[in-house]
């Protein structure tokens, strides 16, 4: 097990490595106009080199990323070129509204996404059918169109739960839950659809092997064929998906953030792209990575503790 780890920490950490390479070299490699877009069209020449100095851009490449990656390695992720202010502080600011979203959603997808899962494999019939209609509508939706429909029905027409803004948890725990109730249900509700789905087929296939029907023969209850035996063979792929999901909530929080004008990641993320702020940028990308390599990491290894085969393969 402790082999297993290291491998899998050992292949995140040159992941991360390898994509800090690829996205330096894809930002910082084309920031030609930086200054002169930082400037404005009015600015000479001179004061053009002048910026360009001072940003460190008529270095050659290499050894820009060498002294970023030797920065980054310190904690220190440089400064923002539009705001001036710590990219790390700025980070730290913004990643916990982002994350009380993203985690809070993939809690609640977990939950219904197995319940309806397990509901559709064991019972079939009508409850399987409306799950599996249901699972399609959920993935076809855009979530910002359902963001906007929960807006209007909820926030606009009862007034049960503010329409925009974020409260910290540590101000208010009711005003952070309230704030919380709508963007989590416009992220959440396309995966639980998805993982729903999931699930579903990895009970099925648990219950059709040949053990199941050696414990149906020895008189063990279908209840403990269920919980004990077939969602434990089952729970690898959907731990994968959810993983997967984690991915796309990070993803999708860019755009439900805008929505509900919460200051996270995700409007960060935006505005940096739309400003040109190339560092800021950069250090939002190896955060989100960081954050996909440590799931990941905790998924393999809790994949390898439930099932021991995952460790060999």
């Amino acid at each position: 097990m402790v082999r297993y780890m290291a491998r899998r920490v050992a292949s995140g950490v040159f992941l991360l490595f390898s994509i800090s390479i690829l996205t330096f070299a894809l930002m910082f490699g084309s920031t030609k106009n930086v200054a002169s877009n930082l400037l404005g069209e009015s600015a000479s020449q001179e004061q053009i080199a002048a910026l360009n100095h001072e940003l460190g851009l008529d270095r050659p490449l290499t050894t820009q990323y060498l002294d970023w990656l030797r920065g980054a390695l310190r904690g220190d992720l440089g400064k923002s070129w539009t705001s001036n202010v710590r990219i790390g502080e700025e980070l730290q600011r913004r990643l916990p509204v982002t994350l009380s979203i993203v985690v809070v959603s993939i809690a609640l997808m977990t939950v219904l996404a197995a319940l309806l899962g397990i509901a559709a494999a064991v019972r079939g019939g009508w409850l399987d059918r409306v799950i599996q209609v249901g699972s399609v509508v959920g993935f076809a939706m855009p979530n910002f169109w359902l963001a906007l429909l929960l807006v209007i029905f909820f926030a606009i027409n009862l007034r049960w739960l503010p329409a925009t803004g974020y409260v910290s948890i540590t101000a208010s725990p009711q005003a952070w839950a309230a704030s919380l109730v709508l963007p989590v249900l416009a992220l959440a509700f396309s995966g639980i659809a998805s993982a729903s789905q999931q699930v579903r087929g990895a009970i099925i296939d648990a219950l059709r092997q040949d053990y199941v029907r050696t414990l149906r023969a020895r008189g063990v209850s279908r209840r403990s064929i269920l919980f004990r035996h077939a969602l434990r063979n089952a729970m690898p792929a959907a731990l994968t998906v959810l993983s997967v999901q984690f991915i796309a909530l990070l993803g999708g929080a860019a755009i439900i953030e805008r929505v509900f004008a919460i200051p996270g990641m995700g409007s960060l993320t935006v505005t940096s792209a739309l400003g040109g702020d190339v560092p800021m940028l950069m250090g939002i990308v190896v955060t989100l990575v960081v954050l996909v390599i440590l799931v990941n990491v905790a998924i393999d290894v809790i994949n390898a503790w439930v099932n021991p085969k995952v460790r060999i393969s």
